[in-house]
């Protein structure tokens, strides 16, 4: 498979876009007044802590305060104070068959990407080889850090002011108040969404269990069940959140998800700063292997050589190898290390700098620019070219590239052409095509997606396709089809959540382990982690995507202003029958009024004119007052006034 990848800058916006075989497979865009926040960190202030929901909200500094949740910290120091260690946790009995909320404390993100599945839980670890992943690019010297977005001395002087630019305000305490009526009054939503992304987060764990996944988990038998009384030891004081944050507070926080519609960011205080092959945990002691990499061999070499580089340089904390660093020398693996080492210390220097400003949140470090990030963590060996259309960006690319993935420079071309570059691979026409509901396949059949608040729904139809021998010939091939092109949609449009697919009824069981094993496969190439479930009775197969920004849909569109974002608007027909019962309640409110003035849309009173005219007629008669017409085009078909003269 041929992959190439196209860079198209312009001083309002960076687009990146992914081809394979031709076909623009992804699609990243960043706004230049509007830039990504996952992956910057924040000395950032403790606005509200939520005990009963084990959450927290923290000011970074943007228009919507951020969530933090228990599961999302540093697992507390195991040496307690005496007066909480001889505290013991209670202990509850409750029912089997009764629900209950069990709530495991925070498992360290190096332990997510766990070697043994059948001990520890494993959670996004090759999300860490996504672009959406918080990531940097690896350097051994203070010099290569300023090209990764840290601007050294500069920056510790300028961040602060650029952190809180989007603020109200400067004033701690303005803004402390205002933070916190805002989070008090968006508090719900934030929460009810971020639990929602909690469940389907675990969704995408494989086989984890309570124990083991540091998240809530609600567990309730299908079935009723005899009582049967068991225990739950509540989690010890010391690891409650009320007890490790206070309003006021200051705390390193990391960006995981960006602001997505009325949710604020979601942060981590488990700091991870990834470079080319490597990703440093300063908060664990664990050394992991991405689990793309599966040869043994190569994965006992790589943690050999990383356990040994880790000795020699003195490192504290863990390291995962990510896909890139296979068949990677060991000079490149210490380069590696060296430059995430004075990354650390960079940012441990800034944050006891920041610690005194008067300022509720400072930028600590900002990730990379969507080109540059792009080249660090999309291509590999296999991409033939990288294009790029804009000079200035073009050298910087390539000087990059020189410096950090040294096999991609001479792949590195310069576009000079007079269309544009997405036009001339048709990528444009892809993003036209990617915001509209129905995706035509090429034997006739078509795809609905519709995108909710809660999920997203993929409805499979055979449409035009008659198909060959029999019916179920017919569904089978039909959604067989539908996999490549629900694959690639979910990638184009960046769908993530809980996701339904409403494949056509089969009746062969054959059939449907083809189907499911073909959208495996194609989900295989995807960079987001997935998780498949088996073909229901129903033909529904469900399945979550890790969502860690905004989707194609939410980004470039907004809700309709006629519709409300509904999708549908009221009949003239309903418009006309609302008037009148409207003129018949004004009619016994008020007296007086000797005629009634209707003004409303051409297509509503067009047809108050003519099917609607006897209506008006009786109406008249009825009242004994005139009723009289008015166009106004600036109305919509549901708005309409009626005038008392």
């Amino acid at each position: 498979m041929s992959e190439e990848l196209l860079i198209n800058v312009s001083p309002m916006e960076s687009r990146v876009a992914v081809l394979n075989n031709g076909v623009a497979s992804e699609v990243y865009i960043e706004r230049h007044n509007k830039l990504g926040l996952v992956g910057n960190i924040y000395l950032g202030t403790v606005v509200r802590v939520l005990p009963g929901m084990q959450a927290a909200f923290v000011d970074i500094g943007q228009s919507r305060t951020a969530f933090l949740h228990v599961n999302d910290m540093r697992r507390p120091s195991r040496a307690t104070p005496p007066s909480i260690e001889n505290n013991t946790a209670p202990v509850r009995h409750i029912t089997k068959h009764e629900p209950s909320v069990l709530t495991s404390m925070p498992v360290d993100r190096c332990e997510h990407i766990a070697e043994n599945p059948s001990t520890e839980s494993k959670t996004d670890t090759n999300a860490n080889d996504s672009s959406q992943q918080n990531t940097t690019a690896d350097s051994g010297s203070d010099s290569q850090a300023q090209n990764l977005g840290l601007n050294n001395q500069q920056t510790n002087q300028d961040a602060p002011h650029r952190a809180v630019s989007n603020s109200p305000s400067n004033n701690m305490s303005e803004q402390g108040l205002g933070e916190k009526q805002s989070a008090m009054t968006d508090e719900a939503d934030n929460l009810e969404h971020s639990l929602r992304d909690n469940r389907a987060s675990e969704a995408t764990t494989d086989d984890a269990s309570p124990d083991i996944v540091g998240n809530a988990i609600t567990q309730a038998d299908s079935k009723p069940q005899p009582n049967k009384e068991r225990q739950v030891i509540d989690p010890p004081r010391h690891e409650l959140i009320q007890y490790r944050l206070q309003e006021g507070q200051k705390i390193l926080v990391q960006v995981t998800k960006d602001q997505l519609g009325t949710k604020g960011a979601r942060l981590t205080t488990n700091i991870s700063l990834p470079s080319r092959y490597l990703v440093y945990l300063p908060s664990s002691e664990h050394i992991g292997i991405s689990q793309r990499i599966d040869n043994e061999e190569e994965r006992l070499r790589l943690k050999t050589e990383l356990s040994e580089l880790m000795q020699t340089v003195n490192l504290t904390g863990g390291l995962i190898a990510r896909t890139a660093a296979e068949r990677v020398p060991v000079v490149k693996l210490e380069e590696d290390i060296y430059y995430l080492v004075q990354l650390w210390r960079t940012i441990q220097a800034r944050k006891d700098v920041s610690a005194t400003s008067s300022q509720p949140a400072v930028l600590i470090y900002q990730e990379l620019s969507l080109p540059l990030r792009s080249i660090r963590d999309l291509v590999h060996p296999d991409t033939e070219k990288v294009i790029v259309d804009h000079e200035g960006m073009y050298n910087e690319v390539r000087q990059f590239a020189k410096e950090f993935v040294p096999f991609i420079h001479p792949r590195i071309i310069a576009y000079t052409g007079e269309q544009p570059l997405f036009d001339v691979h048709r990528v444009e026409e892809d993003l036209r095509d990617a915001l509209k509901r129905r995706v035509d396949l090429k034997s006739g059949g078509y795809l609905i997606i519709d995108q909710t608040e809660a999920m997203t729904t993929i409805d499979v139809n055979t449409g035009s396709f008659v198909g060959g021998r029999s019916l179920e010939d017919t569904v089978y091939k039909t959604n067989l089809e539908a996999t490549h092109a629900i694959a690639r949609q979910l990638r184009l449009r960046n769908l993530g959540g809980i996701i339904i697919l409403d494949f056509i009824d089969m009746l062969e069981q054959e059939h449907k382990d083809d189907v499911l094993e073909s959208l495996q496969h194609q989900l295989s190439q995807d960079y987001a982690k997935t998780k498949i479930t088996q073909v229901s009775e129903l033909g529904l197969v469900e399945m979550t995507r890790k969502r860690t920004r905004e989707s194609l849909e939410q980004q470039l569109c907004e809700p309709c202003h006629t519709c409300g974002g509904k999708g549908f608007i009221k009949t003239a027909e309903t418009v006309c029958f609302e008037i009148f019962r409207e003129i018949m309640r004004c009619a016994r409110t008020y007296n007086s009024p000797k005629k009634f003035t209707v003004v409303a849309h051409a297509s509503v009173i067009d047809l108050l004119l003519t099917t609607e005219a006897d209506t008006v007629a009786d109406l008249e008669y009825l009242l004994g007052r005139v009723i009289t017409f008015e166009v106004e085009n600036l109305y919509t078909q549901e708005q309409y006034d009626i005038v008392l003269d």
